[in-house]
């Protein structure tokens, strides 16, 4: 409710006065609005304003928060000028607008800018000072007029330093943009200025105001670029931590109640604590990644990057340059400017170096560079670069025979293997087969819209039985693949729900085999059925060797580093 002396106020000026709130309803409605429109105070107050006035743009200034200031415009037959401003709360948030307007259809002469200028400055003095964005304003002049105390705020200056002196008394560095703006007559923006006492850095904005084909003044807009920056600076190192610490798992992920499972990850548990090299062992789909995060995340260097890498998926001759970077020109294609290395990415953290076995000998000896002196040559430079860096090794093939057969250095070997974990299958961890169950069973519910609680003792019992070749990798698909047969309303997964193991579904790939060999002969040519009977012949190796990469190369005879090439151009899942 409005004071009776603001009332007095407001109903004695001959300016329309109206606002609304947020969902349009009329507040505020003055005397000369009644008589310049014709409606009567009573009928609007409390009404949505659409009902009477169905063009009106005060939704549109809410929607933007930006001023219209000394717009023509018609109010059925009467012209009209017209001011509409946004009305902030403290937080800058929009709460409203307010409307002010005058009947200029008689009027043959507008008022000299300083008056004008004056009297702008009355009607929006509240508003402004409400908002905070540093505003000031000029005459056509450029001399201060009016500022708001988010501009003394940003500056350090006072009104007596500003109004009535020209608009370059504040600027320390930098042209004017209240003189470009009445100028050029048109709005000038994202100009950088250094203002103030303390030369501080804004981005500043200003538009000129024309009445009537008239240039009356400026209306300008000061926002702190130091603390855009800063802002800038703090959503960037948002942006790396979550793109960098990539490390998402910890050891309350890894779901263990058989003895040997929880011996390991007190071991890892303790590892973590230490700074030393650390190699991981096991079969494929025994979660040595999973692992490798926990560690990361339970040691010091948890707040810095980790950085995974496949030996295996890498080929040789780019192993090197991802690893330890290389300068510009250091061979064709290489980046302009040179790249920087995985390791020095990790700097001050963690790299995950899976597959281990697959490195060849040459990046082996520079590999061992970097676990003995902590510092790495980028190729095509002569010079070294210092990094501290924790080294975590996995692979699940027999290191010790690779050593022997002169695949792997003996000394490297040993740098890695100061920690050594050896992570059991799941065949030899029958305990945990039923909570991990448990949990695929949860996932799963979220994933396929399912209700299942939990397995029945026939079907753990056959799941206990089966020997687990891919591990928790093949657990998990198999989960997944059992609750795809299971009903919405159904709660347990049962036996009839359980797909047939890999044996009995070698029979049906091998009649899709055939049917597809005849296919060759009728449309293919002979490019085309190559690379199909190779894909169909990686796809069966795959699927014998429940999806064990090393197994499946092994079985065709070809190094893991081809097989992995050969699955990405062959697109096989």
């Amino acid at each position: 409710m409005l004071s009776k002396e603001m009332e007095i106020i407001l109903n004695s000026t001959n300016d329309g006065m109206m606002a609304i709130d947020k969902t349009g309803m009329v507040t505020l409605y003055n005397r000369a609005a009644e008589s310049i429109t014709g409606f009567k105070k009573e009928d609007v107050i409390g009404n949505d304003i659409s009902e009477f006035f169905p063009e009106t743009q005060l939704f549109e200034v809410m929607n933007t928060g930006r001023a219209e200031l000394n717009q023509s415009s018609r109010l059925g037959d009467i012209n009209i000028t017209i001011s509409r401003i946004p009305i902030h709360e403290e937080d800058g948030t929009v709460s409203g607008a307010v409307a002010v307007f005058r009947d200029i259809s008689d009027l043959k002469n507008l008022s000299d800018q300083i008056d004008q200028l004056k009297e702008m400055q009355s009607l929006l003095e509240g508003i402004l000072h409400s908002t905070q964005d540093a505003i000031s304003v000029c005459d056509e002049k450029g001399i201060h007029v009016l500022i708001n105390p988010a501009y003394t705020r940003l500056t350090g200056l006072s009104e007596a330093d500003i109004i009535g002196k020209p608009v370059t008394v504040d600027i320390a560095e930098g042209q004017s943009v209240h003189l470009q703006a009445l100028k050029k007559r048109k709005p000038v923006s994202n100009t950088r200025l250094k203002v103030g006492k303390h030369q501080k850095e804004i981005i500043a904005s200003a538009a000129p105001i024309i009445v009537d084909g008239e240039l009356r003044g400026s209306v300008g807009i000061l926002q702190d670029l130091t603390e855009m920056k800063k802002l800038s600076r703090e959503l960037m190192l948002a942006r790396q931590i979550i793109r960098k610490l990539e490390a998402k798992y910890t050891f309350d992920d890894i779901i263990a109640q058989d003895p040997k499972m929880i011996d390991c990850i007190e071991k890892a548990r303790q590892a973590a604590e230490t700074p030393a090299s650390i190699l991981l062992r096991g079969e494929s789909g025994t979660g040595k990644e999973l692992f490798a995060h926990s560690i990361h995340n339970l040691s010091d260097r948890r707040y810095k990057q980790f950085v995974r890498v496949n030996c295996a998926a890498i080929s040789e001759s780019l192993l090197e340059s991802e690893l330890f970077g290389y300068e510009e020109g250091a061979f064709t294609g290489a980046r302009k400017g040179g790249k920087i290395g995985l390791f020095q990415e990790a700097h001050n953290g963690t790299i995950f170096l899976d597959e281990i076995a697959e490195i060849p000998n040459s990046t082996q000896v520079k590999l061992l560079r970097v676990l003995q002196e902590g510092e790495i040559m980028p190729v095509g430079s002569t010079r070294t670069t210092n990094v501290d860096v924790r080294v975590i090794s996995a692979t699940n093939v027999n290191l010790e025979k690779a050593v022997e057969e002169g695949k792997f250095r003996e000394d490297l070997y040993y740098r890695l293997n100061v920690i050594p974990i050896l992570i059991p299958p799941l065949r030899h961890r029958k305990k945990d087969i039923h909570p991990l169950i448990l949990s695929l069973i949860n996932k799963y519910n979220q994933e396929y819209g399912r209700n299942a609680m939990d397995v029945s003792s026939k079907a753990l019992l056959h799941l206990q039985n089966y020997h687990w070749p891919g591990n928790v990798r093949e657990l998990q698909n198999y989960i997944g693949r059992a609750m795809v047969n299971m009903k919405l309303q159904e709660t347990v997964l049962e036996e009839k729900h359980l797909p047939k193991f890999f044996d009995s579904e070698a029979t049906i790939h091998q009649h899709d085999m055939q049917l597809k060999k005849i296919n060759y002969q009728k449309s293919m040519t002979l490019e085309e059925g190559i690379k199909d009977a190779e894909k169909q012949m990686i796809e069966d190796a795959l699927r014998k060797n429940e999806g064990n990469r090393t197994k499946t190369a092994e079985a065709l005879n070809i190094s893991l580093r081809s097989l992995y090439y050969k699955i990405q151009k062959l697109n096989i899942n």
